[in-house]
């Protein structure tokens, strides 16, 4: 009977679009406010008149009846020109010369969509790009043709190491205010080779040859800022500098009730009064009547055809800032008695990718895409019009009643690490009960003289698991200068020794990127080539490139080592 649509729109045209997505059942919203017939004031009611709106599918429902206020009559009826007021101000505010003047300069001064300084392409951000598991992480994904940005702290290094033209930019994780957020324009994946400087006590040469043997063959100490700047604040810096770009895995909240996680939206009807009709809605939290007994947002009212109207809805004021959903691939709704599913609580997702542009009731073929980085606004939609000229054929008027408890983004599954982190094997040992720290690698045996640097870097990583963000954490055992190639041994709880090859790092973690058995999981890693022992490669006959799933199908999630600390932490 009824139907209902999700409009999104985003500023960035002068005209108004609705996207809307073929993929569902014929039941369909048309937004009323790209009806050719609607007074030109309200076409400006977002504030400022180039808005892009795009509209989800419309879907049928199935609602609850429920004593109105008003009631649903066809023909002629007298149009409430006080609720149209208060429409036009509710979204748009007072009228002002002031507002009008605001944005004409607005208009005048911004800058085109198209002058952006960065690409908006699937980027992978690498950070930590001049050391020796970053550069040749660098190398492998330009190898593969896949878009590469790195964050470096010396341009003039970088670019002589890199190439003059990789896409650079000049940051430092340890201070938060170098990483400027258009820095991140486009950046869909991070592999962070960041790591707190070692080196030799006694010096190095200007390659850092002795520093390439291994920590196993000098004595030495922390170059530079400390295991706490660099391992802790600096992740904490760079988490929250991509966190937007890269996604949550349960995803983004952008209304209603989820746990203990609440955010609420200013909503307002937006009905066929604007054009002369009278249908009525409202949004209404009730208190009481989620699926759990708490709270739930309510869309309801009665829907009319009289005085050629058709439609309710309710829509957001703009937010203050435009939501960047780009990270994500829909839409997903927590509804109840949605289509056929009369009185249950049930998931709709409406994927991005099936939005159809729709201005004035008509589909519009060379309409730009969605931009799911710059949503101004929600709307909830229920009419009898579709687009192209075609009506909703099981429209019914009357109340109507739709329960939505929340609305969020979501990332479809399956869900692969959007940030991979290399770390290091040995975090979680420093004084764990019972261990024979004469067996362990140096870094374990002084963690305390190099400023606790495995502490911090299990800190460090613990942002990581905490942030929300699908990841993957990788613990190579000492590096190396060997080439990739030799059989691996992958571990789990933090407790092999060995050696491995920075070029198999690098080659894994650009691995990891695609892999959904790599997802939220924390591992060691090490070749099965003893330290006593080069490894090395014939050049006419390299070792077959591997397929690192074969590895990460036998890991865990939820093992870090951690559980051997837990009744004697380390206090720091």
């Amino acid at each position: 009977m009824e139907l209902c649509s999700t409009t999104l729109s985003f500023s960035s045209s002068t005209s108004i679009l609705n996207f809307q997505s073929p993929k569902f059942p014929k039941r369909n919203f048309c937004e009323k406010i790209s009806n050719p017939t609607l007074p030109k004031p309200f076409l400006q009611i977002h504030g400022k008149p180039h808005t892009l709106i795009y509209e989800q599918n419309s879907t049928r429902l199935s609602p609850r009846t429920y004593r109105p206020s008003i009631s649903a009559k066809s023909g002629k009826q007298s149009w409430d020109l006080g609720r149209f007021i208060k429409t036009l101000y509710f979204f748009n505010g007072p009228p002002s010369p002031a507002k009008f003047f605001d944005f004409l300069v607005g208009k005048l001064s911004s800058p085109s969509t198209s002058e952006s300084v960065m690409g908006t392409s699937d980027i992978v951000l690498v950070a930590g790009a001049t050391g020796g598991v970053g550069r040749r992480v660098v190398d492998v994904l330009r190898k593969k043709g896949i878009p590469v940005r790195v964050l470096v702290r010396n341009e003039e290094k970088a670019r002589k190491m890199l190439g003059s033209d990789v896409d650079l930019v000049v940051g430092d994780i340890t201070k938060d205010s170098t990483l400027i957020p258009e820095y991140f324009k486009g950046v869909k994946k991070v592999i962070n080779a960041v790591s707190v400087i070692v080196g030799p006590k006694e010096g190095d040469t200007p390659d850092r040859a002795k520093y390439s043997q291994g920590i196993k063959f000098f004595e030495p100490e922390i170059k530079g800022d400390s295991p706490e700047k660099v391992e802790y604040i600096g992740m904490r810096n760079l988490i929250k500098a991509v966190k937007n770009n890269l996604g949550l895995r349960r995803g983004k909240l952008l209304f209603g009730f989820e746990g203990e996680s609440y955010r609420e939206l200013s909503w307002g009807a937006l009905d066929d009064v604007v054009m002369g009709g009278v249908s009525e809605s409202t949004f209404q939290i009730d208190s009481n009547g989620s699926e759990n007994g708490g709270p739930t947002g309510v869309f309801k009212g009665v829907v009319s055809s009289a005085n050629n109207g058709g439609f309710t809805s309710i829509r957001t004021k703009n937010f203050s800032e435009p939501e960047d959903l780009s990270a994500y691939d829909g839409l997903e709704f927590r509804l109840k008695g949605f289509n056929t599913e009369k009185g249950k609580w049930q998931l709709i997702q409406l994927p991005f990718s099936s939005l159809r542009p729709i201005f004035r009731a008509k589909t519009v073929s060379d309409a730009p895409p969605f931009d799911p980085s710059n949503v101004a606004s929600l709307q909830l939609m229920f009419s009898k019009f579709e687009y192209d000229g075609k009506l909703n054929e099981t429209f019914v008027e009357g109340p109507f009643e739709l329960p939505v408890s929340s609305i969020k983004a979501y990332i479809n599954d399956p869900i692969t690490p959007r940030f991979v982190h290399v770390g290091s094997a040995g975090v979680t040992r420093p004084e764990r009960p019972g261990l024979d720290l004469s067996k362990q690698p140096p870094a374990v045996r002084l963690n305390k003289e190099l400023d606790y640097i495995l502490t911090f870097k299990l800190k460090g990583e613990d942002l990581i698991r905490e942030s929300g963000i699908p990841y993957v954490i990788v613990r190579p055992c000492a590096l190396t200068e060997e080439p990739a190639g030799a059989d691996l041994i992958f571990d789990q709880g933090d407790n092999i020794t060995g050696k491995i090859s920075r070029e198999e790092v690098a080659q894994m973690c650009v691995a990891a990127l695609e892999s959904p058995y790599a997802c939220d999981k924390t591992f060691e890693v090490k070749s099965v080539i003893p330290f006593s022992e080069p490894f090395t490669v014939d050049p006419e006959n390299p070792p077959p490139e591997k397929d690192y799933d074969i590895y990460f199908k036998n890991l865990k999630e939820g093992i870090t080592g951690k559980e051997a600390l837990q009744q004697n932490p380390m206090p720091v």
